[in-house]
């Protein structure tokens, strides 16, 4: 097989220069058919992705740099294209022999400045991978920007993300397409400049802000509840949430509790701020509270986080997110709740977060967000299946079988009610973690996967707080997690603060945008 992009020399950038595209683990070829510019792009546009570069990314390179030299061909022309994917806005030559002619949309529109106008409006657009031999949609996926730095690199997601769904497109699996609204954003795209403003005064207002305070500062909320719980619920009424302490220099998260050998545990990630790297803590809890002192238990030299347990053959094991090492470890309790040894690795090689496990029909089914090296790390689900927990696992016949980062990416455990399969999902729309989704799972096979978003829990009156990022239960003991603004002395906590907040305010209005203080809680 032979891809041809088709691309326009004046706009030439770095994610364009690639030889291959990786379609089912195989390198196939690419090749570059340069065209003339249609749409002119807004004025200043390059220099302002250079600013970025120099400002916001300090000097490093990005998918959407412009090429400075355009070749006229890398190599040799490959031969006649079995595939076209056409960036442009142009018409489709009706003589072309492609036998697929793909062309990436952006909230519906073809071409770049489709992708910028939504970017410019305030989000990333939904891609849609769309057949024009016949008008089929093929695939349909909305990324998340939570890495994502200013205008060049939100462009720079956007196409990293296409460039994954044009290679599920190419594996030639049956597609799952996804119903996704166009993103949201003001109907009239605003001023390049503005943006980059905006840009480079958030990336002081970061800046500031983690001057002052630890970021993010997860904290773990808890309740004892019956027949209120969130589940029955759909939302976060009921007892009053209790917060889990903490030291302040560290964050507690991704709580999941546990009743083993007549004791409830609930563990978490324990992250040191001053340190940056996260190892798995626990502490008890009697039915009234938690007793006595958090206990570390799992460090490694590489950063864990999402403790998943699961009971399996009369042994507890642990899956702890280790996607920085790219691999899906199993560790065994050798001694509940502090002594645990790595007992085998049940996927190695790729990036995969916050993986969760469940049964169903008599398989096991693993959960994860997968990310293939670019784009964000909360918009693309892959599953994979076993007949038994230690593998082998196979992966979905539709893998990557999901792109939305509303719905995606692992937030707790499945919960099964009245015959009827659920799981927590993070609704990352509005940034990493910002709130929780309730799924039911509609179809579940190594060939199909269907779920919808029930409910939507959002911080507020309940649960005070900028997030809401994990729910877990056993029996009536239910915990979830959310961020919180922590100072890093007592000195910030005095006023130093409220004065940063109201200067970065005062100047984020400057520069036409709306407050920023707010974003700090």
């Amino acid at each position: 097989m032979i891809i041809e992009f088709r691309c326009e020399r004046e706009h030439a950038r770095l994610w364009m220069c690639r030889e291959t595209l990786s379609v089912d683990g195989q390198d196939v070829p690419v090749q570059i058919a340069w065209t003339a510019t249609i749409q002119p792009r807004p004025a200043g546009l390059e220099v302002l992705f250079d600013l970025e570069r120099m400002v916001l990314r300090k000097g490093k390179a990005g998918g959407a740099d412009a090429l400075k030299a355009i070749p006229e061909r890398s190599r040799a022309p490959l031969g006649k294209a079995d595939v076209v994917v056409d960036f442009t806005t142009a018409t489709r030559d009706p003589s072309c022999s492609a036998r697929l002619y793909l062309r990436p949309r952006f909230n519906g529109a073809a071409g770049e400045n489709a992708a910028l106008a939504a970017i410019l409006a305030g989000d990333l657009p939904v891609i849609e991978i769309v057949n024009e031999l016949d008008g089929t949609v093929m695939d349909r996926g909305h990324p998340s920007g939570e890495i994502a730095t200013g205008l060049s690199g939100s462009l720079d997601t956007v196409m990293a993300r296409t460039l994954s769904m044009l290679a599920a497109v190419l594996s030639g699996t049956p597609r799952l397409v996804p119903q996704l609204a166009p993103s949201a954003g003001s109907s009239t795209p605003q001023n390049p400049a503005a943006y980059v403003a905006r840009g480079l005064a958030a990336s002081v207002a970061k800046e500031i802000y983690r001057l002052c305070c630890y970021a993010p500062h997860w904290h773990v909320g808890w309740r004892y509840s019956e027949n209120a719980d969130v589940w029955h619920t759909g939302d976060l009424s009921g007892p009053a949430w209790n917060v889990l302490g903490d030291p302040g220099h560290r964050f507690f998260a991704d709580p999941f509790p546990v009743k083993w050998q007549g004791r409830t545990f609930v563990f978490f990630e324990d992250l040191d701020h001053r340190v940056g790297k996260g190892i798995i803590s626990a502490i008890e809890f009697d039915g009234h509270g938690p007793v006595a002192n958090v206990l570390p238990v799992l460090e490694e030299p590489w950063h864990l986080s999402y403790p998943f347990l699961i009971e399996d053959n009369g042994e507890l094991w642990m899956i702890p997110e280790s996607s920085e090492h790219r691999d899906v470890p199993l560790y065994k309790c050798i001694r509940f709740p502090d002594k645990w040894e790595r007992h085998s690795t049940l996927l190695s090689g790729l990036e995969l977060a916050d993986v969760t496990i469940t049964r169903h029909n008599g398989l096991y089914y693993l959960f994860g967000a997968w990310r293939d090296g670019t784009g964000g790390y909360s918009d693309t689900l892959a599953i994979y299946y076993a007949e038994q927990l230690f593998g082998p696992w196979t992966p979905h016949a539709n893998n990557p079988v999901l792109m939305d980062r509303a719905s995606v990416r692992p937030a707790g455990n499945f919960v099964n009610i009245n015959g009827r399969l659920w799981r927590p999902v993070q609704d990352c729309s509005n940034g990493y973690g910002a709130a929780l989704g309730l799924a039911e799972v509609l179809e579940l096979s190594p060939t199909t996967y269907r779920q919808a978003v029930r409910h939507s829990l959002k911080p507020g009156p309940a649960w005070t707080g900028r997030k809401l990022h994990t729910l877990n239960r056993c029996g009536q003991l239910e915990v979830i997690d959310g961020s919180r603004v922590q100072p890093k002395t007592t000195v910030f906590r005095s006023g130093l603060l409220s004065t940063a907040r109201s200067s970065l305010s005062e100047w984020h209005s400057a520069a036409g945008a709306k407050p920023i203080a707010r974003r700090l809680q």
